[in-house]
């Protein structure tokens, strides 16, 4: 065997009278009148092959180990189909069962799973109707997000997973440790411990790095720094945050786009984000169609319509301050109080959204306080020049910002944030050496598919959720 089979999406092009094998995992198998129908799927696309074994063509025995889950190579012509829905099936004239399944455990036979249930069978999910569209969509967003900074001259670039700054200035992050492995608990205490190893007070330096280090919050500071050298560059990558929050919006492992531009500022950044957001976006509108009718169907009314209208729609752009003008004078009553100063909450940036102005918005010129330290200040030293994209439904998709270029302001605002300087003396050097302008934004990959596919829960937009309590698989 190959590893370039015949896909089913392929089949479904195949004129009748046409030979072919099919492999893939049975979804079911009904008997009537003599004939065998058997739904096969190998992920290649959304539609499943209906596969007819006429009385006699397969043996019995063989024919009882055909059940739901079990893997398979059906041997065959192309035929037209007389059912409504499909153009051909499968006409069988041969089958090798790769892997039976026993029809009474296997998981994914459970009708109406839940999605609660699903995610405790992650590694059996991606055979269903609604996690193969999920993955097949998350791997076109992927393809089509290098595609859109491909052709736009930036350089995809490698930032550290393992890193001794923290780009946020939040503190929460994953210590990485050898100490760990160095002081194992001892094996009459493992059940007790519930794990096989136990932490120890050593000082940072007698550590593997010399000094604390830490998953990285975002690859953001080290892109800057190949940006003053390549101009335009990219990350794609896995990022990390120990946040201890167990909501339907937050994971401790997740991926961020964060493109970096010499030579930008908020005004190109800002055009750069709506550019990004409505090219991927149309992608997958034109690639993933069937996969996207069936979220518009099962999972979100009018998903279709939406993503339309972002891509045909020219995003509003406030600022800050408008945007808190209009949330006072809206007479809607929120859960949070509105005062200038606060961080939006999602039911503000809905409601600026959905209500208000009816497409996505792009605020601007956000109070320092509830800002990083690396945002440029504006003129009125209360405001820097960060930019959130807000998307109805989900509200902030996109943050970005203006960098600080100018050294002192830089020192004096981390200073500010009791940070310490020392900590940051590489990202220093940048304006101390051939400073310039620069901007950036960062984007949540499983954010982007949640708005994409209508999906409710961050945990099921990617493979193998890690969030508090789970790092299963």
């Amino acid at each position: 065997m190959d590893y370039r089979r015949t896909y089913v999406r392929d089949i479904f092009t195949f004129a009748p009278g046409t030979t072919t094998s099919a492999y893939g995992w049975v979804k079911t198998r009904r008997d009537s009148k003599g004939i065998s129908f058997v739904q096969i799927s190998d992920g290649s696309c959304f539609k499943d092959l209906q596969v007819i074994v006429n009385e006699g063509i397969i043996p019995a025995e063989t024919l009882k180990s055909i059940t739901t889950g079990a893997c398979v190579r059906f041997d065959g012509r192309i035929v037209d189909s007389p059912a409504a829905g499909q153009a051909i099936e499968l006409e069988a004239s041969g089958v090798e069962i790769y892997g039976a399944a026993d029809p009474v455990s296997y998981p994914l036979q459970k009708k109406g799973a839940s999605f609660e249930y699903l995610r405790e069978i992650a590694h059996l999910r991606g055979r269903g109707n609604t996690f193969g569209a999920v993955y097949r969509v998350r791997n076109r967003a992927a393809f089509a997000i290098h595609s859109f900074f491909q052709k736009r001259g930036f350089h995809y670039v490698h930032t550290p997973i393992i890193t001794a700054s923290d780009a946020e200035g939040a503190g929460a992050m994953f210590a990485v440790s050898t100490l760990l492995e160095a002081h194992p608990v001892p094996a009459t205490e493992t059940e007790k411990a519930g794990s096989r190893f136990q932490m120890t007070s050593v000082k940072p330096e007698e550590d593997f790095f010399g000094k604390p280090a830490y998953l990285t919050v975002s690859g953001q500071l080290e892109a800057e720094t190949l940006a003053m050298g390549m101009t335009n560059v990219y990350t794609f990558g896995p990022t990390f945050r120990a946040e201890n929050s167990s909501t339907s919006r937050h994971l401790a492992e997740f991926w961020m786009v964060e493109p970096e531009m010499a030579f930008c500022d908020i005004d190109g950044d800002m055009n750069l984000a709506e550019e990004f957001l409505k090219e991927v976006i149309g992608d997958i509108l034109e690639n993933c169609a069937d996969d996207l009718a069936f979220f518009n169907q099962r999972i979100e009314p009018q998903l279709l319509e939406t993503l339309s209208h972002v891509v045909s729609s020219p995003f509003e752009r406030l600022t800050y301050t408008e945007a808190i003008k209009l949330l006072e004078q809206g007479g809607e009553k929120f859960e949070y109080a509105v005062s200038w100063g606060i961080d939006l909450q999602s039911e503000h940036e809905r409601w600026l959204t959905e209500v208000k102005v009816g497409r996505p918005v792009i605020l601007t010129d956000y109070p320092k306080e509830i800002k990083a330290f690396y945002m440029r200040g504006n003129e009125d030293g209360k405001t820097v020049r960060a930019m959130d994209v807000l998307a109805p439904r989900i509200g902030e998709i996109i943050g970005g910002s203006q960098r600080e270029e100018r050294l002192d302001v830089l020192e004096a605002r981390i200073t500010e944030m009791g940070l310490p300087l020392e900590a940051y003396w590489w990202y220093l050097d940048l304006r101390r050496y051939g400073s310039a302008p620069h901007s950036g934004f960062g984007l949540g990959f499983e954010r982007l598919l949640l708005y994409i596919t209508g999906m409710k829960n961050i945990r099921d937009v990617i493979p193998f959720h890690r969030t508090p309590g789970h790092a299963e698989f």
